[in-house]
Formats: structure tokens, C-alpha cells, sequence
């Protein structure tokens, strides 16, 4: 049974840096694409970053581009994990935050609208002014 659980969401002030973790289990963890998205209050699920099985290769959306890092562990602690590290962090990126894994990958936008493949169920990221 595939299962992602996500933690390290909290409450920071602008400014401020969260790491988020995702363990995967229940499949070939490095055989899928797996990705970070999020969902404010009365928004749209938007994608925030998609990591590509086998070479790594990490797309971004726009609004976190020079502030998120989505990473896969690499040790064999952290080889079922993957992590955002989100820094100079801004009120407008308040959300649940989700990750997710796929055998195929999709673009971010794809991905959020289609909501294929598996899903954890959230940490919560708050940030004031």
C-alpha cells in the first residue's frame, strides 16, 4: 500500500525558513516523479515544485523560484524522503502543503489540476507579517 506523510509545517514570521519532509513507502521509491504542491483557503491546488525520477531534474513554479530547494535524501536514512526547504518565506505562501508521487510525471500545473497518482494528506505552513 503506497503511503507519503508529510511533517515540518508550522508557523514562521516573514522572512523566515521551514524544511518539509515527505517519506514515501510502498513502492520503487526511485522509480516516480514526486512533487510538492499546496492550497490556501479558497484557492486552487497550485504546484510548487516536481522532482523527476532518475536524473533529479527539480522544476519550480514561478512564485518560489530562488527561495524553495526540493531535494531527494540520498543516504540510506533519508532515500524514501523528499524534502523542501523553503526560505525567505512570505505571508502569500500560507497554505496546506501536499506531496505527491506518480509512476508517470506531469507538468505542475498538470499534475495539481489532474491530482493523479498518490497523496499525503497535508502539513499546514503559516506565515505572518
Amino acid at each position: 500500500q503506497v503511503q507519503l506523510v508529510e511533517s515540518g509545517g508550522g508557523s514562521v514570521q516573514s522572512g523566515g525558513s521551514l524544511r518539509l519532509s515527505c517519506v514515501a513507502s510502498g513502492y520503487t521509491y526511485s522509480g516516480v516523479c514526486m512533487g510538492w504542491f499546496r492550497q490556501a483557503p479558497g484557492k486552487e491546488r497550485e504546484g510548487v515544485a516536481v522532482v523527476v525520477s532518475g536524473g533529479g531534474k527539480v522544476y519550480y513554479a514561478d512564485s518560489v523560484k530562488d527561495r524553495f530547494t526540493a531535494s531527494r535524501g540520498n543516504d540510506k536514512n533519508t532515500k524514501n524522503t523528499l524534502f523542501l526547504q523553503m526560505n525567505s518565506l512570505k505571508p502569500e505562501d500560507t497554505a496546506m502543503y501536499y506531496c505527491a508521487a506518480s509512476i508517470g510525471c506531469y507538468a505542475l500545473d498538470t499534475w495539481a489540476s489532474t491530482r493523479s497518482g498518490h497523496w499525503g494528506q497535508g502539513t499546514q505552513v503559516t506565515v505572518s507579517s
